[in-house]
């Protein structure tokens, strides 16, 4: 493709992935000093830090680096088993608001566009409406709290990234139609919502991006791209472990990653008007065990310029 990627979109990194520190705990600052001396991202995602001086790092890095911070609020919500759908447990669903909210509050403090989340489970037939009736409530809630922060800026925008819904994470937000629907009933009430897809994620779901994009255009304002396996349930990387590209036996390389993103620009993504500054496409990948996170990170890039090269 002619035109230079900087061009279209800001790429970025999930810090927590590719330096494998779902905790809040561990080198956070060095790493993400570490992926901010590298101009080909433009975007480092970032988990909240109860540690002041985790967050007084990260600020800092990211001033001095010129370097643009998302926050995700997946691994909260993960480690901690939490639910913005729970049907069952009312006092886990606020626990689970709670916990976004946290999060945006981190996002304001490290000028972050977005913040990012995920539903809980899916659940069965009978109690999915109801389960979408507790997301909706949810996500109008985080909203509704983020614009009260915002004072007489612009609010940080709350976005949903889209899981498997009966693989791994196995989430009720989930399949590319109830996504759109849920966005739908959530941006009636407010405007800063939206939508977050992974290239990963699509065969876990069984969807093409063809099937997937055109679906959610309306509603995307963020996109993950990586890898996933599913041909071998003893692999250490079956599921949802964000392998890197080529991996043996996995779904993803430079033809799928190219085809993903010419679905992605002739679905308008790379026009469309996002809370952050430009489109942002964020590489989701980890080493997997007795694999460097260096080397990754580079055969990442290089997977990247291969597949850009194909467009």
């Amino acid at each position: 493709m002619a035109k230079d990627w900087r061009e279209l979109m800001d790429l970025g990194l999930i810090h927590f992935m590719a330096y494998p520190i779902i905790r809040d705990e561990g080198p956070i600052v060095p790493t993400a000093a570490k992926i901010a001396q590298d101009d080909f991202f433009d975007v480092l995602e970032v988990r909240r830090s109860e540690h002041a001086e985790v967050m007084a790092g990260l600020k800092q890095v990211a001033e001095q680096s010129k370097l643009k911070l998302g926050m995700g609020a997946q691994p909260g919500l993960l480690l901690n088993k939490l639910d913005l759908n729970n049907t069952e447990d009312e006092t886990n669903r606020r626990a689970a608001v709670e916990e976004v909210k946290k999060s945006i509050d981190a996002a304001y403090e490290l000028d972050c566009p977005i913040c990012a989340c995920l539903s809980g489970p899916d659940v069965e037939d009978s109690k999915r409406d109801r389960a979408m009736d507790l997301m909706v409530d949810s996500m109008v809630e985080l909203c509704e709290y983020s614009k009260s922060k915002a004072g007489d800026g612009e609010p940080v925008w709350v976005s949903v990234e889209q899981f498997d819904y009966d693989v791994d994470k196995a989430c009720l937000i989930g399949p590319s139609e109830r996504a759109a629907e849920m966005c739908e009933r959530v941006k009636a009430q407010v405007d800063n919502f939206g939508l977050t897809i992974d290239l990963s994620h699509l065969p876990l779901l069984r969807e093409t991006p063809e099937e997937c994009v055109p679906t959610v255009i309306d509603h995307l304002i963020h996109v993950h791209v990586g890898n996933c396996l599913m041909s071998d349930q003893e692999d250490v990387a079956y599921g949802d472990k964000h392998p890197r590209f080529g991996y043996p036996g996995s779904e993803t390389d430079v033809a799928e990653l190219a085809h993903f993103l010419e679905t992605l620009i002739f679905a308008g993504y790379f026009e469309k008007d996002v809370p952050s500054e430009k489109p942002i496409v964020s590489f989701e990948v980890a080493p997997m065990p007795g694999e460097d996170p260096e080397l990754i990170i580079a055969s990442t890039k290089r997977t990247f310029r291969a597949a850009w090269a194909r467009l």
